[in-house]
């Protein structure tokens, strides 16, 4: 049956449009069932009625003129039940319509499996049958399968407007479509898609070549006219960028190295083979072995080394698209992008970038974390090739790529794209003020940092100091591990940065969702192995250059706090402060004028809850990482686009946890921050706030908005708003009780945002 089905979904997958598709998918599926019919009822949206549209084995002259309602028929019955039927005989079947011109009169067993794709109804896949018996498990299981298989391909071309084509939607087009991706750049964008072709390297052939000498200097020519490009791009945004931002632009230029590729590929075309096809081949090559491996980081390179063949490709082949024909707001929308390719549009208004492959840790999206570009990463299902001239709408912070978009939410994105232009401006006023409420609470504002850019733009927008610093930024820019000398002068231009207000610094966190090329960890389920200070205490080498480092960094400034990530147990901090003091006395021996530091842990593993009282003994802080304490607590990979919209912080669990454990901290009376971005959306901090966080963390671009929205409340109130929401039962639930109370109160939407600087679309 496997084999069965590939054939067939590979066979259908080749035609060139959804009509052809479909009618060779029916007749395949009849085949392959030995029954008398198959056939395809699609549901039109716009009419509410299935439609037929391909059958082999009935009347085709019904073909796009048979509709039944969603109440006719055992077709609107599988639809409505969304479960196959398998059934001896049709007619006696109570929910049977009979329907005379498509000649099924001596049609007796019927089967169905309703198609469906992310929880949207698309159609129905029927098969038919004169024998008088129902269909065995292994055809029922066929059917569903194929079913399954089926709702992808339909998906794609509803997105495509395939649908449209053969005439299901000729009275009518599919509005407000959304492609889920990963969150790589916070921010709205609304602009004109720009897609940025590339070669695909399966289709250059390796042919053979007459003159090997010229296609070696047409080799070289075309690397010299890359690198100058490369080179060129990162001048064009050095003045954007710090310098581990900047050194990710040496990446590429270390992949032209003689001595790497492109000697590689000399060496292919001297046994006789044309620059294109060796060059493709080799790249080919690479790929396929970096994009095979287990580490999440490695695999990224993938997408770097087939962007550098692409680009030489496109010399040779003279194939280079003109940036200076860049429209005003496009949004750049590729296959595979790179901060190359955005390099090369410096200097024009970008805005926004949507990738089909990548995540949050591709170097484009660290690129455009840091330049403030709207991003979306991953989007798999975007028909990104039939993009050009399109508007688009980039939702960075929930991942989310919008088009075709009805006028009243074409103009319900573009009011939130002028609300925070206005709030930008307008909330620069209150940056050197206090967080204080209108009764007199006052509440520390700090920001999260990774990158030195990050420096000052947190001080532009008032930060008290940083709630967390990732200090594996700078371990992920690099070949190697960093030297402590080296960390010591990254750690200090920070500490110096922000003195004399505190620098929470990270110990390394690695696994999981991040990881470093020359020290991979490959697992099953790394969310759940080798990662944080698991992995530290593993290695007490890395983990006291690290500290010794921090320590040395705080020499004179003393505004120095270290942070322990992913604890599940007591004895991994003491086993953490026993080195950490080790490292204070072996440096004052030293001569060195340091003092012992603060450490705090993170609670962000749900076992870390029931431990509060046992980490306050030790420890002079505790601080939440919300993201991943929402992941664990749901059960949800936050970087899943298919079960992203689990994720979700205001879970009455997840409220529970974060307010249980605020109580458990005041009774030991130990200091508590949170530093996940949930501490970041306006709505959210109020919540924080009435729970008793002490201090809340969040990306600079969050500093100001939070703070506005808590200067306009009281603290009273908001510890009567959370009252209301700990006794609710969803997610849904909370949003329309906060969002109802900040209407109450008069606030505009600009600041009642989940997620920004408004309430999510429903879209």
């Amino acid at each position: 049956m496997l084999a069965e089905l590939k054939r067939i979904v590979q066979e259908v997958n080749a035609m060139n449009d959804l009509r052809s598709s479909l009618d060779l998918l029916v007749q395949r599926v009849k085949d392959s069932m030995a029954v008398q019919v198959c056939s395809v009822f699609l549901w039109h949206a716009a009419s509410e009625r299935y439609v037929l549209m391909a059958t082999e084995g009935l009347n085709k002259s019904g073909i796009g003129q048979v509709t039944l309602t969603r109440e006719e028929g055992i077709i609107g019955l599988v639809g409505r039940r969304e479960e196959p039927v398998n059934l001896a005989d049709a007619s006696a079947h109570p929910a049977f319509h009979f329907v005379s011109s498509l000649g099924e009169e001596s049609l007796k067993a019927f089967m169905a499996a309703p198609i469906i794709h992310q929880r949207q109804l698309l159609g129905v896949l029927v098969v038919q049958s004169t024998a008088n018996e129902r269909f065995n498990e292994n055809a029922e299981a066929f059917l569903v399968t194929m079913a399954a298989q089926l709702s992808g391909f339909i998906a794609h071309a509803q997105a495509t407007g395939g649908l449209r084509q053969i005439g299901l939607n000729r009275h009518t087009d599919i509005l407000n479509l959304r492609f889920d991706g990963v969150a790589g750049a916070p921010g709205i964008a609304i602009g004109e898609a720009w897609v940025v072709s590339s070669i695909e390297l399966e289709d250059v052939p390796l042919f053979a070549c007459e003159d090997i000498e010229h296609e070696i200097q047409q080799l070289d020519a075309a690397v010299a006219m890359v690198r100058s490009d490369i080179r060129r791009a990162g001048l064009a945004v050095e003045s954007q960028l710090s310098l581990q931002e900047q050194a990710l632009f040496d990446v590429y230029l270390g992949m032209l190295d003689e001595a790497a590729l492109t000697g590689e590929v000399k060496e292919k075309i001297k046994e006789g083979f044309r620059a294109d096809g060796a060059l493709a081949e080799i790249i080919r090559g690479y790929s396929l072995h970096f994009a095979a491996m287990e580490d999440p980081y490695l695999r990224e390179r993938a997408t770097d080394i087939r962007d550098m063949g692409r680009r030489v490709l496109a010399y040779l082949q003279q194939d280079q698209k003109n940036p200076q024909a860049l429209p005003d707001n496009a949004i750049l929308v590729g296959d595979e992008l790179t901060p190359a390719i955005l390099g090369e549009f410096a200097g024009k208004q970008i805005a926004g970038i949507v990738s089909v492959k990548g995540s949050a840790n591709s170097h484009i999206a660290i690129i455009a974390r840091a330049m403030g570009i709207p991003t979306v990463m991953g989007v798999v299902d975007l028909p990104w090739k039939k993009l050009e001239g399109r508007e688009l709408v980039v939702d960075g912070y929930r991942g989310h790529v919008y088009r075709d978009l009805s006028a009243d939410k074409h103009q319900y994105f573009q009011q939130i794209v002028l609300e925070e232009q206005e709030l930008a401006k307008g909330l620069e006023s209150i940056r050197d003020l206090p967080c204080v409420t209108r009764d007199g609470y006052r509440l520390r504002l700090m920001v999260n940092t990774g990158l030195l850019t990050d420096v000052v733009r947190s001080q532009d927008k008032g930060a008290e100091g940083v709630g967390l610093y990732r200090t594996e930024v700078p371990f992920m820019m690099r070949d190697r591990f960093p030297t402590e000398s080296e960390q010591a002068d990254i750690y200090r231009q920070q500490l110096q940065g922000f003195a004399p207000m505190p620098v929470t610094m990270r110990t390394l966190d690695v696994g999981g969702d991040k990881s470093l090329p020359y020290f991979p960890i490959s697992e099953d389920n790394p969310f759940l192995g080798w990662r944080g200070v698991r992995v530290t205490l593993d290695h007490p080498e890395i983990f006291l250059v690290q500290v010794r480092a921090m320590v040395r960094a705080s020499e004179g400034l003393n505004n120095l706090r270290i942070m322990l990530p992913m604890l599940t147990q007591v004895s991994e901090v003491d086993q953490s402060l026993s080195l950490i003091k080790r490292v204070v006395t072996e440096l004052q021996e030293e001569g060195l004028d340091v003092i012992m530091p603060q450490v705090g842990v993170m609670i962000e593993v749900p076992a870390a809850l029931y431990q509060v009282a046992h980490y306050a003994k030790r420890v002079d802080f505790l601080s939440v990482g919300s993201n991943d304490l929402t992941q664990y607590l749901l059960a949800v990979d936050r970087n899943n686009s298919r079960v992203a919209d689990l994720y979700d912080t205001y879970h009455p669990s997840v409220l529970q946890a974060l307010h249980t454990l605020v109580l458990q901290a005041k009774q030991s009376q130990v200091p508590v921050s949170i530093c996940g971005e949930f501490a970041g959306d306006p709505a959210g901090a109020v919540l924080l706030m009435a729970m008793g966080y002490d201090m809340l963390s969040m990306s600079s671009t969050s500093l100001l908005r939070v703070k506005a929205l808590l200067r306009q409340v009281d603290y009273q109130w908001a510890k009567q708003l959370l009252e209301q929401v700990l006794q609710l039962e969803s997610p849904q639930q909370v949003r329309a009780c906060v969002e109802q109370s900040l209407q109450a109160l008069g606030f505009a939407d600009g600041f009642m945002s989940f997620t920004h600087g408004r309430l999510a679309p429903s879209a």
